[in-house]
């Protein structure tokens, strides 16, 4: 006897063998090697059992040496059930086009729900997202991943402090966590200010407490430069000191620029490859081959398909690669000062708070060495300076 799930597969079928030989027509079987099983007696001169469809004209030969008769009683397996299909065409196309209507509608976006956010942060996430291409009919295998839908959701909303977006099924959800300012509360301790930095000083202005500076007057790190005690002498009052204090301070930038250098830039052009994933088996089904460029680098998007609600084991596979070339860019000595200078302000203005600015500049020193151009370049800078120092009992 067949394993039974190859039975199956290839289709069997049910006899009853009617004569006075059927023990002969058995043994020639067994002799041919044929495959026959649950054999059983169902009369003095009758049998039933199974045969394998592909053994059946095999028999033909022995049903007339052993002179006995045979009738089909009952056929099974995938053969038998295939024509029943083709037979009821229509039906079955119904079945499967039904099928197959389910599984693309269960991989369209049909809702967008956003949560937790004003209406005026709700405007703005809807008009992102549908700049993303995230609408009603679109297929999730279309869009960006969820972890990318919500890097850029949540960088295009200030207001939000966070964003989370998760695709449940057909729907995708959007939860917004706005950013809470907390009020200014004016400082209720007595305080001083003074200098974090050396610096002369550049400009004062003092809303509450006593100037101990005026401009042009040099400062160390820690000297006061607003007090918190108010009034004259023998009449002293202490009060949180408030002001802004503007110094002159100098910096130093050493930078090098290579007047050779090279680097990589995407020329536009790409191949987009696409596949199927089933059980982690990868079957490609479009963008065969390989890219015509040599030099690229590789984008690659996964998103799983769903069934209703469930999650099914395939996912769809877009790989992009985007030809890349690689540039020699040449400066000569006089523009390679320029960048170096453009790129130690750059770096400068990154170190410094966002109402420093930059006084003046000046290059100390330039080489040529090596094919680098090197610059120690020196700064002033106006900022604020002052910080607060608490005024503690019996200062």
């Amino acid at each position: 006897m067949k394993n039974s799930w190859t039975n199956t597969f290839s289709g069997f079928t049910r006899i009853k063998v009617v004569g006075k030989y059927t023990e002969l027509f058995l043994n020639r079987c067994i002799h041919e090697e044929i495959s026959i099983w649950h054999i059983r007696r169902v009369g003095d001169e009758a049998i039933v059992c199974y045969v394998s469809l592909e053994d059946v004209k095999r028999i033909r030969p022995i049903v007339k040496e052993t002179k006995v008769k045979v009738y089909f009683i009952e056929r099974k397996g995938v053969p038998f059930l295939i024509r029943k299909m083709i037979s009821r065409g229509g039906f079955v196309a119904g079945i499967v086009s039904f099928v197959a209507l389910l599984f693309i509608l269960s991989n369209m976006v049909w809702n967008i729900s956003i949560e937790g956010a004003s209406p005026k942060i709700e405007h703005e996430l809807s008009q992102a997202v549908n700049e993303l291409g995230i609408k009603r009919g679109k297929f999730h295998f279309l869009l960006p991943s969820v972890e990318d839908i919500q890097m850029k959701v949540t960088e295009r909303i200030d207001e939000a402090t966070w964003i989370g977006v998760t695709l449940n099924g057909t729907t995708f959800h959007f939860n917004v966590v706005e950013q809470t300012f907390p009020e200014k509360q004016e400082p209720v301790s007595p305080r001083h200010l003074i200098s974090k930095k050396k610096a002369i000083i550049y400009d004062i202005f003092v809303e509450q407490g006593q100037a101990k500076v005026i401009p042009n007057d040099f400062v160390d790190k820690g000297e006061t430069l607003i007090s918190g005690f108010i009034g004259k002498e023998g009449k002293m009052e202490i009060a949180p000191a408030k002001g802004k204090v503007l110094g002159e301070i100098w910096y130093k930038s050493n930078v090098s620029i290579p007047l050779i250098t090279e680097f990589s830039t995407l020329t536009g052009e790409k191949k987009t490859k696409h596949s199927l994933s089933i059980f982690d088996i990868n079957f490609p089904i479009f963008g065969f081959g390989n890219p015509e460029f040599t030099e690229y680098e590789t984008n690659e998007y996964r998103n799983r398909l769903n069934f209703l609600k469930w999650s099914l084991p395939i996912e769809y596979h877009r790989k992009v690669l985007l030809e890349k070339e690689t540039l020699v860019r040449e400066y000569s000595e006089e523009e390679a000062v320029d960048t170096a200078i453009l790129m130690a302000r750059e770096e400068l203005m990154k170190k410094l708070d966002e109402d420093a600015v930059i006084k003046g500049e000046k290059v100390l020193h330039e080489t040529n060495e090596n094919g680098k151009v090197t610059l120690m370049i020196h700064y002033q800078v106006i900022e604020d300076i002052a910080k607060s120092q608490p005024i503690i009992q019996g200062d």
